[in-house]
């Protein structure tokens, strides 16, 4: 039964235990003149007009239909094969919830199983999940996994891992004593030495991003060898696109590989929902989170799918379940499936091919203008850190006059790196953009 408190003293007590004196105080963020207002409609509008008043709504709102686009900082604007939405979009698909009688819901499972095995083809992993909220999620769930495997409660983390799959982790070990160590970066890389020096006997995974936040490729070799020969294991933090180009982490003996799949078939969204890829090798599978789906026969020897390796509402034996995960991103996962099937092995490296040359285009022509220059020397593959002569800030304001969204301001995660511009370079610019682009922070 959940208690309501319905007593003054009751919430006097809860205000206090946050520091609030008044239940007004929860409202601080919001307007004085904008909280608790009253119910007062406009008059009533036609479908017509109600149609044209959202239509001038959304027009208020700069999207990236309406502005090149330069952003990265982990949500990408690649192409979306149109095929993706006219599949995704079904009703058996868009509509269906999570199967709670999942042997009845083949088609799903299917789908899922699919999405599994591209992504263990793509991170050289033996086993994958059905996906998680996000890449941040996935990230601190590999952190919890990589503690119970272990028996070993501290948390080595690059400081080039994103800042925000940072926090999301410190936000799920509280209260677990678990503790974190941020190590230092040196040269736009990950530094080696002050990782070797952070990992010890205790220490139960080492945290490293592939391509960084940076956009620089790690040494991920390097940064296993130095978590393994003390116990621990490897997590890689990647970007799929890039492992169309790259290394799969398997290749580097990583033990879990997650990373976001919103790259692949999914639209930047205003921030989400993502899709949270996760996969490991098959020793550890038992303590992968979330739902895995296995193939299997059935009494007739036909074909089918299932829930496998864990109990069917595991999650609901709080402290006692693998993961408090009960459900995973399933639309996500089968654009993602589509997208994949649709540009082959063949197209994902074509696809990593242009990332890659346009970005190293537009980092050349940019460190050419006056002020300009490259942040660090390290191998990138679609985003460039890059030292500008004004603060990003008023740099991306002049941009967005010119209808250009800028680039990430680095030194709001990284104090450091002030006046550096994280830049992104997708498939989808052309050498006009990129030239447009440069024209823009010269006459800025």
């Amino acid at each position: 039964m959940t208690y309501i408190p319905n007593t003054e003293a009751d919430r006097a007590a809860m205000l206090d235990v946050i520091g609030a004196k008044r239940i007004e105080d929860l409202f601080s963020d919001v307007p004085a003149d904008k909280r608790f207002p009253k119910l007062n409609l406009p008059p009533a509008l036609s479908e017509i007009e109600l149609a044209r008043y959202f239509q001038e709504l959304a027009e208020q709102n700069l999207d990236t239909s309406h502005a090149l686009n330069f952003l990265g900082a982990g949500a990408y604007q690649h192409y979306i094969p149109a095929a993706i939405n006219h599949i995704i979009l079904r009703s058996e698909f868009y509509t269906a919830y999570t199967p709670y009688q999942p042997e009845v819901s083949q088609g799903t499972l299917t789908a899922i199983y699919e999405y599994q095995s591209l992504v263990c083809q793509l991170t050289g992993m033996d086993a994958a999940n059905a996906s998680m909220y996000d890449g941040s999620t996935a990230t601190a769930e590999a952190a919890l996994m990589a503690a119970r495997l272990t028996h070993r409660d501290k948390i080595v983390l690059s400081s080039l891992v994103h800042p925000e799959y940072r926090d999301v982790v410190k936000t799920f070990t509280q209260g677990l004593d678990l503790p974190i160590v941020t190590t230092a970066a040196k040269g736009g890389l990950s530094d080696m030495d002050a990782l070797r020096a952070a990992v010890d006997d205790q220490t139960a995974c080492v945290v490293v991003q592939y391509p960084n936040f940076f956009g620089a490729i790690e040494d991920l070799g390097a940064a296993g060898e130095i978590a393994h020969a003390k116990g621990a294991l490897l997590i890689a933090v990647v970007d799929p696109m890039a492992l169309g180009l790259l290394k799969t982490p398997g290749d580097f003996g990583a033990d879990i590989v997650v990373g976001d799949g919103q790259a692949m078939g999914w639209g930047l969204n205003f921030g989400g929902p993502y899709l949270g890829m996760f996969a490991c090798r098959k020793e550890h599978m038992r303590q992968m989170p979330g739902r895995l789906v296995g193939k299997t026969v059935d009494s007739q020897g036909r074909r089918g799918f299932v829930l496998t390796l864990q109990a069917r509402e595991q999650h609901i034996r709080r402290e006692k379940a693998t993961s408090n995960i009960c459900t995973n991103e399933a639309l996500m996962a089968l654009a993602a499936t589509v997208y994949l099937s649709l540009v082959g092995k063949n197209g994902l490296k074509r696809i990593a091919e242009l990332c890659y040359h346009k970005a190293h285009y537009a980092a050349a022509e940019i460190a050419k203008l006056p002020g300009y220059s490259p942040a660090n020397g390290a191998p990138f593959f679609k985003e460039f850190a890059v030292r500008t002569p004004k603060p990003p800030a008023q740099i991306n304001a002049a941009l967005l006059k010119q209808g250009i969204v800028g680039g990430y301001d680095l030194g709001k995660a990284y104090p450091a790196a002030a006046n550096t511009l994280l830049l992104c370079v997708t498939e989808l610019h052309t050498k006009s953009d990129i030239d447009k682009l440069v024209a823009a922070l010269k006459s800025d």
